[in-house]
Parts: structure tokens; C-alpha cells; sequence
């Protein structure tokens, strides 16, 4: 079945960098648009950054551009997201999902358990 593993999180500090990973399984990940989302406490989950298959075109929410860059190993089944001049805004839980829009069929119903960044100094 699709499982989604996001590892890398941690505390960072304002104006800092951090990198968060997404290991997926069950499903031909070199074929799909692969996108980040995040959940700041108290707040609904939104979509960060998308990439195409085949890494052509990426897309960020204006609040990220910038300073995030999402890329993709399709060798490993890994998708990244390297964050750099963190905001304290910044924080929330970060989820990786198929897909390049929240509506898209190609969003999985399974998600993973996130992992956190928290920006705070």
C-alpha cells in the first residue's frame, strides 16, 4: 500500500536552514508530481511546493519562495525539501504527498506522521 516516511525535522533557529525527507513506497514514485505540505498548530494543512515528474517544474507558495527548494530522488524513492532562512512561521508539521494540488486524484488518502520543524531561537 502507499506509505509515506518523513524524517528530518528538528528545532532551527531564525535565519537558519534545516532539510526534511520523504521516503515513499507502494506506488511508481519516478511516475508522480510529488508535493510537500505542511500543519501549523491550530491551523488547516496546506500545500508548500509541488515537483513534476521528471523534476522539470516546481511550484512554492509565495511565502517560501526563495528560501525553500523541493527536489526529488527517484533512485531512492525520496523526495526532499531544503528550507533555508527560517521564519519562526515556518513551523508546523511537514507531510509529503503524491499529487500538485490538494484536489488532485493522485493524492493518497494515506499520509504519513509528518515531522515537525520548529523555528524558535
Amino acid at each position: 500500500q502507499v506509505q509515506f516516511v518523513e524524517s528530518g525535522g528538528g528545532l532551527g533557529q531564525p535565519g537558519g536552514s534545516l532539510r526534511v525527507s520523504c521516503l515513499a513506497s507502494g506506488f511508481p514514485f519516478s511516475t508522480y508530481f510529488m508535493s510537500w505540505y505542511r500543519q501549523a498548530p491550530g491551523k488547516e494543512r496546506e500545500l508548500v511546493a509541488w515537483i513534476s515528474n521528471g523534476r522539470e517544474t516546481t511550484e512554492y507558495i509565495d511565502s517560501v519562495v526563495g528560501r525553500f527548494t523541493i527536489s526529488r530522488a527517484d533512485a531512492k524513492n525520496t523526495l526532499y525539501l531544503q528550507m533555508n532562512k527560517l521564519k519562526p512561521e515556518d513551523t508546523a508539521l511537514y507531510y509529503c504527498n503524491r499529487g500538485a494540488h490538494p484536489s488532485a486524484s493522485s493524492v493518497s488518502s494515506s499520509w504519513g506522521q509528518g515531522t515537525p520543524v520548529i523555528v524558535s531561537s
